[in-house]
């Protein structure tokens, strides 16, 4: 052949229109343990009418990428089954959804009411960006439904709950809050990533007269789906969940224009990491009780806080919500904190951290790893601390590792500890 040929061969070759083109169509049946990840933005329309009529927030059909796939309608129908609500929305991170509801729901000259010991973020967020648009921000203590009840005003619009506390693992009053709530017309927001959907049930905590079903709840769950759900320490997403048709239609046009959107493959590692959430949930709920028990018998340990212990704050508000005659035990995250006894400074606290082995020093939880973090309550509360004892923090979250691992971990570790 010569080059004129060949030139003239190669011409002839498969086109970029042809490849991009292309009308083969895989064969349908094909199903398998895992749902299917679909990426796009590009959403193709059979017509100029079915464009025009589609509308992705029903979750009946698609329009653009941002706005869903059936990747995506997926994890969301499932999240809505695993907490009881209706409608889901996803967004980039927990904080991302916690601002997505302030965001939605607030407006300048409105106040909202956060507890004293909700996750430092939040109360960040809300004395920063919030206070510059003219919202106002108070807190609570959330054991005292009573001081709730105090405290909300004529331009109180949203009530965060949160349950347990962050860090300090208080578990609040959580149906006399609700109740508060409801009798004053104010709409509450859980941050319902400590019970990930399974210790309680957030929509269906209350019997009401005033309710279709006959139960009530919370009107908003918000979930840090980097936790739990993913369970591999190795992704950000959050969700928002409601029964509520309008307060979804509020939420579903903030999540639109601002153009909060999750990564399809994210989405495919929560749907893996749900189908072992009940047994890692359980696992590390077990785990973290038994650590918690072996610390309470530790000389340097002033104070063990952990929601299923009798004597940890707010003992008893977890038992009314979280135990049932099917399951009498309840169910715990699998976090707890210690307050170590005043002779310990700071150094020797930091000190102890930094000897653990298996525990590493990281935020957040939920994964297979077990974490450690030492916190400065001084800076972190503002409210009565009186039933904490004094001393210095440290909030163990734990993984998957042997307990009995840990426990010797952790006893190797507490050997620079005075009393």
């Amino acid at each position: 052949m010569n080059p004129d040929q060949k030139g003239e061969s190669l011409s002839h070759g498969v086109s970029s229109t042809e490849l991009i083109h292309h009308d083969y169509k895989a064969p349908m049946g094909f199903e398998s343990p895992q749902t299917p990840v679909y990426k796009a933005s590009s959403v193709i329309f059979p017509s100029v009418s079915q464009m025009q009529t589609r509308n992705w927030e029903d979750r009946s059909a698609y329009t653009y990428g941002l706005h869903g796939t059936p990747t995506t309608f997926t994890l969301e129908s499932k999240l809505a089954l695993l907490e009881g609500g209706e409608q889901c929305l996803l967004l980039p991170s927990g904080l991302a959804a916690l601002a997505a509801v302030n965001a939605a729901l607030l407006s300048s000259g409105d106040e909202v009411l956060v507890p004293d010991n909700a996750y430092g973020p939040l109360l960040s967020m809300l004395l920063g960006q919030f206070k510059k648009w003219g919202i106002q921000s108070t807190r609570y203590n959330p054991l005292d439904s009573e001081d709730l009840s105090h405290k909300i005003k004529d331009n109180t619009c949203l009530v965060w709950l949160e349950a347990a506390g962050s860090v300090t693992l208080e578990f609040p009053d959580l149906l006399g809050l609700i109740r508060v709530c409801q009798d004053r017309g104010v709409t509450t927001a859980l941050d319902n990533t400590w019970g990930a959907g399974l210790s309680f049930k957030p929509f269906e905590l209350l019997h009401s007269s005033h309710s279709p079903t006959g139960i009530t709840g919370v009107d908003i769950s918000v979930h840090a789906l980097t936790k739990y759900p993913s369970g591999g320490a190795d992704l950000l997403m959050g969700s928002v969940i409601t029964r509520d048709k309008v307060l979804a239609k509020r939420l579903s046009k903030y999540h639109e224009q601002f153009g909060l959107g999750v990564g399809a493959n994210d989405v495919e590692s929560v749907l893996k990491g749900l189908q072992s959430l009940v047994l890692r949930y359980d696992a590390q709920d077990q785990a973290a009780r038994a650590l918690a028990r072996f610390l309470q018998g530790e000389p340097s340990v002033a104070q063990v806080l952990h929601p299923a212990l009798s004597g940890s704050p707010g003992h008893e508000h977890w038992r009314e919500v979280t135990c049932t005659p099917l399951r009498p035990e309840g169910r715990a995250a699998g976090i707890f904190s210690v307050i170590f006894r005043p002779s310990n400074d700071l150094e020797a606290i930091y000190a102890f951290c930094e000897r653990l082995k298996l525990f590493k020093l990281a935020y957040s939880w939920g994964g297979p790893m077990s974490l450690v973090m030492p916190y400065d309550l001084g800076s972190m509360r503002k409210g009565t601390m009186a039933h904490l004892e004094p001393g210095h923090l440290v909030r163990f979250c734990i993984g998957l590792e042997s307990v009995e691992d840990l426990q010797a971990d952790l006893a190797r570790s507490m050997s620079g500890l005075s009393a």
